[in-house]
């Protein structure tokens, strides 16, 4: 197994560390983050012109074509904003759900907008309840059976939903969501894409300490059936899987900006006449910040690498995920022992990292259930 990168990944992760620090510095993330500001679109329209969104995205469907190390990569440096924006629940997450569930005809028409950054296709999947498993889902289609939707995408009317989704990630930024509804007759669970601005859509930011996400409620929505994906909750399991190493790349890179502020604080802090660096705690407090940095990059890259190399990534997957979601959450710990008071400072941007550790360290499941996961596909 070689985890090194090779010239172009190096490239590109010099490019992609180039275009955060100059479209997104502290003072963009803060207003954005800010509940006052008016949100500045300049920034995901850059994002969007690179051609990256399209990473995961083959040739013939307007992407770029890349690897999943080639992804990861890229959002190791988004994460070192952490760049905000529907990057993971669009590029990553809804264009791989396309890929595995939907029809060539959907693949065709979906695909290219996403890599282009015109279509921002957020997954809506947990409820008031907040589980990611199949039994979670409540929201209900009727009129027509969700199962009957054949293998071409026509199978019979439309649908009807109603439902409310909650804690949906990045559902301001949404152009249209990736809806999980169960169907009111046969009781199975279908995705389709439902546009954000239609009829009886409705949706809400959640303030407090999280980090961009939503409330979003569907009141008798109207859904073509040619836009209800195929392969069900199974097509949708096997797009999670293939995302999480990629949602974990941005939480390490979360972690290494957060390890570098920690360094930089502890060598100009001066306390007693001398850098608090020197000091035997906050070199504690330094290293345990380095040890998850490093459980996190090692368990992401090694899932990265096994999905590359089409073997069996499930155990390192589940791994991958429990690892990088706890080290970005204790990370983000050590870093506010080590900066003490100013680190709570909101202009300092170091909550910027604390916020958005918190809200990814339940997205896709949080590491106590990917640890009972690890476990099953262990055999333990």
């Amino acid at each position: 197994m070689d985890l090194a990168l090779t010239p172009e990944q190096e490239m590109l992760k010099a490019a992609a560390r180039r275009f955060v620090a100059q479209e997104y510095p502290k003072e963009a993330l803060l207003q954005i983050a800010s509940p006052d500001e008016t949100t500045p679109l300049e920034p995901w329209g850059q994002l969007a012109a690179t051609g990256w969104l399209g990473i995961l995205i083959p040739l013939e469907y307007g992407g770029e074509g890349g690897s999943f190390t080639d992804a990861g990569v890229l959002f190791e440096e988004l994460g070192r904003g952490p760049t905000p924006g529907p990057h993971i629940a669009s590029a990553a997450l809804s264009a791989l759900a396309v890929l595995e569930g939907g029809t060539e005809s959907q693949k065709r028409h979906w695909l290219p907008r996403i890599a282009s950054g015109e279509l921002r296709l957020v997954p809506a999947i947990t409820e008031s309840d907040y589980g990611w498993d199949e039994a979670d889902v409540r929201a209900v289609a009727t009129v027509a059976d969700v199962a009957a939707v054949d293998s071409d995408g026509d199978g019979g009317g439309g649908l009807r939903v109603n439902g409310v989704k909650a804690y949906v990630f990045d559902g301001q930024s949404a152009s249209h969501f990736l809806c999980a509804v169960r169907s009111g007759e046969s009781n199975d669970v279908a995705l389709t894409v439902i546009p954000a601005d239609a009829p009886g859509v409705r949706a809400r930011g959640l303030p407090g300490f999280a980090w961009n996400l939503s409330e979003v409620r569907f009141d008798n929505v109207a859904v073509d059936a040619g836009d209800v994906l195929g392969g069900g909750w199974a097509a949708w399991r096997r797009a999670v899987e293939k995302a999480i190493p990629v949602l974990c790349a941005f939480q390490v890179g979360g972690c290494q900006a957060v390890y570098e502020l920690s360094v930089d604080y502890s060598r100009t802090r001066i306390q007693f006449g001398t850098p608090i660096g020197r000091f035997q705690r906050v070199q504690d407090q330094i290293i345990s910040l380095v040890n998850h940095l490093d459980a996190a990059r090692w368990t992401t890259y090694e899932a990265l690498w096994k999905l590359d190399a089409g073997r069996d990534a499930t155990a390192s997957v589940r791994l991958a995920k429990a690892v990088a979601s706890e080290g970005y959450y204790q990370a983000c710990n050590y870093a506010h022992e080590v900066h003490a008071g100013v680190g709570s400072m909101t202009e300092y941007g170091l909550t910027l990292h604390t916020a958005a550790s918190r809200t990814l360290y339940h997205y896709l499941g949080d590491p106590k259930q990917h640890k009972r996961e690890l476990a099953a596909a262990l055999g333990l």
